[in-house]
């Protein structure tokens, strides 16, 4: 089959990542896999394997550019925006749809016709959200917020997910999008559970790198955005409440980065806690790791338990909503702990006593590339709502 994966960008990031992930996956299946992004970056993720064709196709410059588009998005930020908070997609997306769907045209002029579309992210599809295909799929990549309803939701909704083939990454993203069916009104074509890939031997060459800033004996590591969502505050705080001698290191970055900071300076820990900032690979500081810890308040899946599990890391998470129950499951059970300061805090000091334990293979055996290609291929839309 020919494949065309769609992402927002290329930045580093977990959904970005993924998309990543699955570009290479269906090449590596023996698929005509293609990779586009819609922003280009200075030092863009990109795939691993060598048959993965990569475009670029700058979105918002043509969609400008056709007059109308640029009309619409300055109506809608000047007058709609204001009032309708988180609304400016309902003007670029309407040109946006009309400019991928001419670009998909001349693509598939020179490379045939396309058997599967996959949009990762809303984020993404909110940027061309007029585009309509029976061949499309809109992955999900986390739970949806459902709160109360109102007029707003349920445009949005109906402009996003309304007739489409929607694709989540866990059952509980499932069951939010379920919830928000009902009090969104809106209702998919199709909504399928599909995992997000993970590439253990890519992961496991990559985490054997040289890596010459990596602590010198073990410590505890966090790998995520610095972001609200993530909740680095809670780790720092569990992590001083601990007791736990072991260094803290936070590898990622963001705009919540100074404040963390300043929390640890407050708690005391500021000599034992390391901000690493954002890493291109950060595999060798998951492997070297005596722990993995997340935090998160919500999480669609939780690539980077997986991720640390496949660099051969006890992982350790507060119990959250999405879907981190679907990766610690069974013997992994174990590894989650009530979201709460001193439930985490225990859970830290119990963990890093002791031996550390091995990883069972099979625990991964479900995110394999060439198991979630498949699903993909094979999807039809046959799911239920």
């Amino acid at each position: 089959m020919r494949t065309l994966v769609v992402v927002r960008s290329l930045k580093m990031g977990g959904m970005e990542r993924v998309a990543v992930n699955l570009a290479d996956a269906f090449a590596q299946a023996g698929h005509e896999s293609h990779l586009l992004s819609f922003r280009r970056m200075e030092a863009p993720l990109a795939p691993e394997h060598p048959e993965v064709g990569q475009h670029h196709l700058a979105l918002r410059w043509w969609t400008r550019l056709t007059g109308v588009g640029l009309v619409l998005e300055l109506l809608v930020r000047l007058f709609v925006n204001p009032v309708v908070k988180r609304s400016l997609f309902l003007g670029t997306g309407i040109m946006g749809g009309l400019v991928f769907r001419l670009w998909l045209r001349a693509f598939e002029r020179r490379h045939g016709r396309v058997d599967r579309i996959i949009f990762r992210g809303v984020g993404t599809f909110e940027l061309v959200w007029t585009f309509r295909d029976d061949r499309a799929r809109y992955v999900l990549e986390n739970i949806l917020h459902v709160g109360d309803t109102n007029w707003r939701r349920r445009l949005f909704a109906r402009c996003l997910y309304q007739g489409r083939h929607l694709v989540t990454v866990t059952q509980g993203v499932a069951e939010s999008v379920r919830e928000a069916m009902a009090v969104w009104h809106f209702e998919p074509a199709s909504l399928e559970v599909i995992v997000n890939p993970c590439p253990v031997e890519s992961i496991r060459r990559q985490m054997r790198e040289p890596e010459p800033d990596l602590p010198e004996g073990p410590y505890i590591v966090n790998v995520a955005r610095m972001v609200p969502a993530k909740d680095q505050a809670l780790l720092l705080r569990a992590y001083a409440r601990s007791g736990v001698e072991l260094p803290l290191v936070l590898v990622g970055d963001g705009r919540e980065r100074g404040r963390l900071e300043a929390l640890a300076r407050e708690l005391g820990i500021a000599e034992r806690v390391r901000f690493a900032g954002q890493r291109a690979n950060p595999y060798p500081w998951m492997h070297h790791a005596r722990l993995f810890v997340l935090s998160s308040r919500f999480e669609g899946m939780g690539i980077v338990l997986f991720e640390a599990l496949a660099c051969g890391t006890p992982v350790l998470s507060v119990d959250c909503p999405g879907g981190i129950r679907e990766i610690l499951k069974g013997e992994l059970a174990s590894s989650v702990v009530a979201h709460d300061e001193e439930s985490l805090a225990e859970g830290i000091r119990m963990a890093v006593l002791g031996e550390k334990p091995p990883i069972e293979e099979r625990w991964l055996d479900n995110f394999r590339p060439e198991t979630v290609a498949r699903r993909f291929v094979a999807q039809r839309g046959q799911g239920e709502p």
